[in-house]
């Protein structure tokens, strides 16, 4: 069963460090928002790429509230829920199928 335990703890740790890749991706295209980026540039072409398809549902469910966009910050919340609920249960249960 150790084996098994440490597939899913390596699971937990990649997916803990894509989250946190992830996380970045989202305040450096919230930073950028701040400005007025060139549309053509490609780094700003990829953070809108990445980030768009997971702001929009946030956007149709909370919209803005006074102009400003918070779809950022519920984003980041849920990447931190995720990474303290669901890979701490997985490292957790790595650790209890390595132990028997």
């Amino acid at each position: 069963m150790f084996v098994f335990g440490n597939f899913i703890s390596a699971i937990a740790n990649v997916l803990d460090i894509i989250l946190s890749i992830y996380m970045w991706i989202v305040i450096i295209a919230a930073l950028v928002s701040w400005v007025s980026p060139d549309p053509y540039n490609p780094i700003v072409r990829f953070l809108y790429r990445a980030t768009d398809p997971v702001f929009r549902p946030v956007r149709r469910v909370i919209g803005t509230i006074g102009g400003i966009d918070l779809s950022p910050m519920i984003v980041i919340l849920a990447i931190y829920f995720i990474r303290y609920f669901v890979i701490t249960s997985l490292k957790e249960l790595a650790f209890r199928l390595a132990v028997r």
